[in-house]
């Protein structure tokens, strides 16, 4: 296919006219869950941790003991959040979780860090949505600004850096950074 009929495809697509890829009472619950969280949880100080975990608990989301979400975290879907025991979610995480996003035990997800379970498929002229699980294992640091995207896995232990962009599995105990992210040395716990 050259390029001019690719061109032809993509010009042709009206873009109000695709169908939703999700259903209307799960576009309802995703609606009330924004209101709720936006009156009830994002202005609350991290003391109110309890608070905001119910109110998770209450839309689906699966916690742990010890869970921490900040109120300027904004987590898309909470029936698709699993959050094992002494995890966090830091202040304006975008926790984007079209798919199961697990946080194992003792996982740090740092400042404005963006955990995105979904993209699209820009082969397909009505650019389809493509959701895939992101795990992130026990003992793992995300740190602040870094980017998770679809179907990733950040092993046990490992340490993605600043704003690294991650599109893959990881391997354990491992220190990884940049765009793509790459690994640069082992992590040793002294």
């Amino acid at each position: 296919m050259d390029s001019n009929s690719s061109l032809e495809k993509l010009s042709n697509k009206d873009p109000f006219q695709s169908v939703s890829t999700f259903s209307l009472k799960h576009r309802l619950i995703r609606v009330v869950w924004n209101i709720v969280w936006i009156i009830f949880a994002s202005w609350t100080p991290k003391f109110m941790r309890p608070w905001r975990i119910v109110l998770l608990k209450v839309f689906g989301a699966k916690i742990g003991k010890n869970v921490d979400v900040r109120g300027s975290a904004r987590v898309w879907y909470p029936s698709n959040l699993i959050m094992k025991d002494h995890s966090i979610i830091a202040e304006s995480v975008i926790c984007y979780n079209m798919n199961i996003i697990t946080l194992h035990e003792r996982t740090v997800v740092s400042q404005r860090v963006h955990l995105c379970a979904g993209d699209h498929d820009i082969r397909k002229a009505q650019l389809p949505l493509i959701t895939k699980p992101i795990e992130i294992g026990p003992d793992a640091w995300v740190a602040a600004e870094a980017f998770v995207g679809p179907g990733s896995i950040v092993a046990e232990g490992c340490v993605v850096g600043a704003r690294a962009v991650v599109f893959k599995k990881l391997e354990p105990w491992s220190i990884y950074a940049g765009n793509p992210a790459v690994r640069i040395s082992s992590r040793q716990i002294k």
